[in-house]
């Protein structure tokens, strides 16, 4: 594979991520329940990456301590099961293309933890902390022009939508726009202070993928009795071939699993910093597709979501410029060797907390 392959795999990435926010809003505005979908995903989840890591890791990796397990089962909670049925939720109340806007938060709310916590620094006299501080400016005006400004919808050029069903904007339900918008952000902070944690966690118990998995069953257990408390009606409980069962196959499959190889693959490759950059493709994607399929895009959301875009880049703009003058006081090269290598056997994509400066220079 030559150096054009992480740009082909991290656009694969997000047009996965694009297609899974289409379908899932697909199969929501077609009666499936956001809470047994998720329960259905993790259990797909569970099913494939289970074996895998019974068998790759049962002689090799460290023995788990009843701390280790607890703290496990606390971030599946509430950054595995709890987070992507608020995200569900609130992707019910909103668009698919608001959904994906709110998502390129991700990154800086990131570092905003970090900052929070004392794992970054920002020094606001200067030219780097002034970036920083703009990029979070930008994203915080982008919500709420994406909560309060809904403007004209975006006309598709394929006059009969793929699927029948799919969402138009209501301007009478401007409160269950702005609930939408706020469960996702909601979601987005505790996915968010999940990967800001991921770090530490991965320091005291080593093996990624024994790590992940044990917090996708844990997820599933959670997952299950969430679904039994707020779906009580178990006839949606039962499967069907329809888009609901593509959904959570395609969920459970290509993305938890699949995709999550990508990422590391990728971050392997060129570092995290690059994968976050590749961010706010999955919210031009998702434009395309929704307007594929009648889904609704609102000006709103293209200007909240150029905002946010903004935020993003400018935060990640800051951090290099901060990175480079580190590096010519010399101290910068051991420690972005071992943070590096650290993100790459995590597996998250923690682009803002501990980053790297390394191109895509490798090649298989």
């Amino acid at each position: 594979m030559g150096k054009t392959s992480p740009y082909a795999v991290s656009f694969l990435v997000r047009f996965i991520y694009g297609v899974m926010q289409i379908l899932t809003k697909v199969a929501f505005n077609q009666g499936t329940s956001t809470y047994v979908l998720v329960f259905y995903r993790h259990v797909i989840a569970t099913m494939l990456l289970l074996p895998i890591a019974f068998a790759t890791e049962r002689k090799t990796a460290p023995q788990l301590s009843h701390k280790v397990c607890l703290k496990l089962f606390v971030h599946a909670l509430y950054g595995v099961s709890a987070s992507l049925n608020i995200s569900f939720v609130g992707l019910n109340y909103a668009s698919a293309t608001s959904a994906t806007a709110v998502q390129n938060l991700q990154p800086v709310l990131t570092f905003f933890l970090a900052l929070l916590l004392g794992m970054e620094s920002l020094k606001l006299k200067s030219f780097h902390g002034i970036v920083k501080v703009s990029g979070i400016v930008l994203c915080a005006a982008g919500v709420v022009v994406l909560a309060l400004y809904h403007g004209p919808q975006l006309k598709s050029i394929i006059q009969h939508p793929l699927f029948h069903h799919t969402s138009r904007v209501d301007i009478h339900a401007s409160r269950s726009w702005l609930l939408g918008i706020l469960l996702q952000s909601l979601a987005t902070v505790l996915f968010a202070l999940w990967t800001v944690f991921q770090g530490p966690l991965l320091e005291e118990y080593p093996s990624m993928l024994l790590n992940m998995t044990l917090q996708i069953v844990f997820a599933t257990v959670q997952s299950f009795f969430m679904a039994l408390v707020m779906e009580r009606d178990f006839s949606r409980w039962k499967l069907s071939l329809d888009v609901g069962l593509v959904a959570i196959v395609y969920s459970g499959v290509v993305v938890s699993a699949f995709s999550n190889y990508l990422l590391v693959w990728v971050i392997d490759k060129c570092g995290p910093v690059f994968l976050a950059m590749t961010v706010p493709l999955t919210f031009v994607i998702t434009i395309v597709l929704s307007l594929l399929i009648g889904e609704a895009v609102t000006l709103g959301s293209v200007i909240s979501g150029a905002l946010m875009v903004g935020g993003l880049y400018n935060v990640l703009w800051g951090k290099r410029i901060e990175q480079v003058a580190l590096s010519k006081q010399g101290g910068i090269e051991a420690n972005a060797a071992s943070l590096d290598l650290e993100e790459q056997e995590s597996g998250v994509p923690v682009p803002l907390t501990r980053d790297s400066i390394k191109g895509c220079e490798r090649e298989d």
